[in-house]
Formats: structure tokens, C-alpha cells, sequence
């Protein structure tokens, strides 16, 4: 076990209950330290578990993808440090990022400026109103977040490369849309393997589906863990 690449893997807590997402946590163990919790185990009651996770020492990745007006942004900032998340999202639109910064300042969460959904790609950006390619976009609000003092990025590992140029060193790039090799992409549309996420720059992976619906998720979460440390030329 690798505890370095443990603190770089996020689990997607990606299930329709409390209870399955307690499983999964009690079937994994020690082999996993970071989570998440998105709008599926959010809205089936699962906000009280990042509490729960946090007082257990394991850390919270909140995926709730704020924006709205800014003062709304900055209450659920506000909301989500009570809760004890360690990491939140926040569609990274300018003014909801600053606002978010505003009302996290002092604190340890890591706000984390969402780019462009790995679900879309370059027509889907056209069919919304956009002028923007997805690496024009991604680029545009990579530097704005830089600006605005973000703890950090979600984004494709296919743009890791790009954004470490922009962003530079420190900050984290977290990314979705991780298959191991020989998987399906399912919805997603720009994926890459976790070595090459790792060898992309990425700091995080989120990993939700090739773990969380595998026959045996603690073994496939141990093949991800092994595959990560071998980009960094760490010895599992």
C-alpha cells in the first residue's frame, strides 16, 4: 500500500443509498482515505455522512458544483465547513468562485474551480452558446481560478498538462473521467488511465464506477493504487 497515491485516490461514493455507500466504505477500509459525494448520495440524505467520514479521519471531496448568486455561493461555502468537507466544488464562473474564496478564507478547504464537465466536448459547447473550444474554456477558467485564489482545478487529465503550464505547481488538479485500462468509458467522453493521469500532472483521482461496481471493489481500488504509484516510479 502506497499511503501517498491513498491520499491522491478519491473514491466516487456514486450509489443510490446511505446504506450501500457505508458498505462500500466498511468493504474498503484502510485501502481508502479520500471520498466523494456527489448530487446522487447528497439528495438520497447522505450530506450527514460527510460528518460521519470526517470524524471517522477519512476526508470529504463534496461534489455539489455551486453557482448561483453570490451570496448563496458563499452560505453553502459556509454550510459545506460545518459539515466538514475537506474539498468543494464550484463551477468556476468568476463571481462564484470569488465569493466562494471569500467565505472560506481562514479555513483549510480546498475550493476546486470546476472547468468543463468531462461528459461534454467541443459540440456540446457549440450546442450551449458557446465560442469557446473545450481547451480554449478550460484554459480561459484555469487562469481565472489562478487569479482568484482557488485551491484548485477539476478537469480532464487529458488538459492536466496544459493546466500545470498555467497554474503552476501548487495547485490541485483533480480528475474525473479515470478508467483503467481495459474498461468502458461509459458516458464520458474524454477519459484517460490512472498512470497516465498521474504522468499528466494530475493530483487526484476520482474514481467512482470501475470501484464502486466492481465484484470486488477493494481488490479493483488496489489495482488503481498499483497503477498510480508505477507513474511515479514508486514501488507498490
Amino acid at each position: 500500500m502506497i499511503p501517498d497515491m491513498r491520499e491522491r485516490l478519491i473514491v466516487g461514493l456514486d450509489v443510490a443509498s446511505t446504506a450501500e455507500a457505508e458498505r462500500i466504505v466498511s468493504t474498503l477500509g484502510e485501502c481508502a482515505l479520500v471520498y466523494k459525494i456527489g448530487y446522487q448520495l447528497a439528495y438520497a440524505g447522505g450530506l450527514p455522512l460527510v460528518r460521519e467520514l470526517s470524524q471517522e479521519g477519512k476526508r470529504v471531496f463534496l461534489d455539489l458544483k455551486l453557482l448561483d448568486i453570490p451570496n448563496t455561493v458563499a452560505k453553502g461555502v459556509e454550510a459545506a465547513l460545518d459539515l466538514g468537507a475537506a474539498m468543494l466544488t464550484i463551477h468556476a464562473y468568476p463571481h462564484a468562485m470569488r465569493a466562494a474564496v471569500e467565505a472560506a478564507k481562514g479555513s483549510d478547504l480546498t475550493l476546486l474551480g470546476v472547468t468543463v464537465l468531462t461528459a461534454l466536448d467541443d459540440a456540446d459547447l457549440t450546442e450551449a452558446g458557446y465560442g469557446l473550444s473545450v481547451e480554449d474554456l478550460v484554459a480561459k477558467r484555469a487562469a481565472q481560478a489562478r487569479e482568484i485564489g482557488m485551491g484548485g482545478l477539476v478537469a480532464s487529465a487529458v488538459e492536466a498538462g496544459a493546466l500545470r503550464e498555467i497554474v503552476g505547481p501548487d495547485m490541485a488538479i483533480v480528475t474525473p473521467g479515470i478508467r483503467p485500462m481495459g474498461s468502458a468509458a461509459g458516458d464520458q467522453k474524454r477519459v484517460v488511465t490512472p498512470a497516465d493521469a498521474i504522468a499528466n500532472g494530475a493530483s487526484h483521482l476520482v474514481v467512482a464506477r470501475p470501484i464502486v461496481a466492481a465484484s470486488d471493489p477493494k481488490a479493483a481500488a488496489e489495482a488503481i493504487l498499483t497503477e498510480m504509484a508505477g507513474a511515479t516510479g514508486s514501488a507498490a
